[in-house]
């Protein structure tokens, strides 16, 4: 597999994106937003959206240069239309909104709709983190066909709809950031394991018929499979919450047949809610109660010596360090289907390979 330096993949998204017509900023944005999902370990939200992105963009489903837009202000409560402009800018905005009326108010409650794909939601509860803020995160997709099953169900009603939540830093440990999607796995993560040809987790997939299987292919072709929840009732449960608080609460709709979009395109909704910590208990109070409650659950002795009891957030912080050092592993497919969609606006696989340190 190609080996890729972090600078060297940022480069890569930036010249994809300022061929689409994107300026600088978002070039930038969405390049460090990508390229931290991969060192971060979550290849499902890295690089490999790049063939998606582009299909849309050159589609019309996804559009250039576009910025969050306040179209509702009630003071503590705001809803933001993100007119189909990349996620990494309409997240990042958004959470710019939302932190300051925080900040201001003690809590700001935003709604967006109408956002292309978020990505790595993380990302906006980290951004909430560095502010010294707590944030949770709803978030839906609309604009095509389902792709997870409900419980005891046999096809795609709705899409991975990820639960998000964060406590930030305090002077010994670092946020605690819970963020994973209410399907099995991330889509992404079976996207991977088909490029590779692997097969695909076990319990993460059903086909048409309801049955189990590890073929990742199930999910692309017809007839179509779907993914499973987390959890079984309890991973449903969590993602229908989701659907409806982020489709409902923002106005932009829920995963439907009615809301599949021409052209196609992965449409997020998300609700968010961002608190200011001071306003709840003293700053003191929060560190001592914080760092003894991780304190006294990483001093359970672990089951494995090899693998000792970890809070969310440390695995993607080892893997930053480790990538980080070492380089990003990108499939041949997944690096040829890159190429694929750089062409669509006029980047040639050599000028890829050059850009991407392989030529």
């Amino acid at each position: 597999m190609p080996i890729f330096s972090a600078d060297s993949l940022r480069a890569v998204v930036r010249a994809m994106c300022k061929a689409a017509g994107s300026d600088d900023t978002e070039a930038e944005l969405v390049a460090d937003n990508l390229v931290m999902a991969n060192l971060s370990g979550h290849d499902s939200h890295g690089v490999g959206m790049l063939p998606a992105y582009f299909t849309n963009l050159h589609a019309g489903g996804l559009k250039v240069n576009q910025h969050a837009e306040i179209v509702r202000d009630e003071g503590a409560v705001i809803v933001v239309d993100g007119n189909a402009g990349f996620g990494q800018v309409i997240g990042k905005e958004s959470m710019d909104i939302a932190i300051a009326r925080a900040k201001e108010r003690g809590v700001c409650v935003l709604a967006i709709r109408n956002s292309h794909h978020l990505c790595r939601i993380g990302a906006w509860a980290e951004q909430c983190a560095a502010a010294g803020l707590v944030s949770m995160h709803h978030t839906n997709v609309t604009g095509h066909g389902g792709i997870v099953a409900p419980f005891r169900g046999s096809d795609g009603r709705y899409v991975t709809n990820p639960y998000t939540a964060v406590m930030p830093a305090t002077e010994n440990n670092p946020a605690v950031l819970l963020d994973f999607a209410t399907s099995f796995v991330a889509a992404g993560k079976i996207r991977v394991a088909r490029n590779k040809g692997v097969e695909a987790p076990e319990g993460a997939l059903i086909d048409h018929k309801g049955q189990p299987t590890r073929d990742p292919n199930v999910l692309y072709e017809e007839p179509k499979g779907a993914l499973t929840s987390f959890g079984e009732h309890k991973g449903y449960g969590m993602a229908l919450i989701n659907e409806l608080f982020a489709g409902v609460l923002s106005g932009g709709g829920t995963c439907r047949p009615e809301t599949i979009r021409e052209p196609s395109a992965t449409i997020n909704c998300m609700l968010t809610i961002v608190i200011d910590p001071g306003r709840l208990v003293d700053r003191a109070f929060f560190n001592r109660e914080t760092d003894a409650t991780i304190a006294h659950v990483k001093a359970s002795p672990p089951a494995n010596p090899a693998e000792p009891v970890l809070v969310p957030g440390d695995p993607e912080r080892a893997t930053r360090a480790e990538r980080g050092a070492k380089g990003i592993d990108v499939d041949a497919e997944t690096w040829s289907q890159i190429k694929a969609g750089a062409a669509l606006f006029g980047l040639d696989g050599a000028e890829m390979d050059r850009i991407g340190g392989l030529a």
